[in-house]
């Protein structure tokens, strides 16, 4: 279960923020495309087994899905792609690229004063 490694590299880098700025997180923001094939309900159990008695304890972990991306080559847009339905939402072109997947990022971290 990749989710386990995922949200131990979450642990670690909330954590040594929460040193920096001597504060206590509250929340933290993740996001990742559909292609990482994370589980949203695996990856919270396994943050918060692996923050339990720690100084991040409590912290809630807010997850976001970033849509897949696709070019169409006909007309240039780029567009959401609904992989039920593959085709330009601009022009029905069916000729197009996908873009790469959203990485998984911690985009915030929420702290509170001690």
């Amino acid at each position: 279960m990749h989710e386990s490694s995922i949200a131990y590299k979450l642990y670690q880098t909330i954590a040594a923020e929460a040193s920096k700025y001597d504060g206590r997180p509250v929340a933290a923001k993740v996001s990742f495309g559909v292609l990482a094939y994370i589980n949203d309900e695996l990856l919270l159990e396994a943050f918060n087994a692996i923050s339990k008695g720690t100084k991040i304890e409590n912290t809630k972990l807010k997850i976001e899905h970033k849509p897949l991306q696709g070019e169409c080559q006909k007309c240039s847009k780029k567009f959401n792609v609904d992989l039920s339905n593959i085709k330009c939402s601009n022009c029905g072109s069916t000729d197009l690229t996908v873009l790469p997947d959203a990485p998984i990022l911690l985009e915030e971290i929420e702290f509170q004063k001690d």
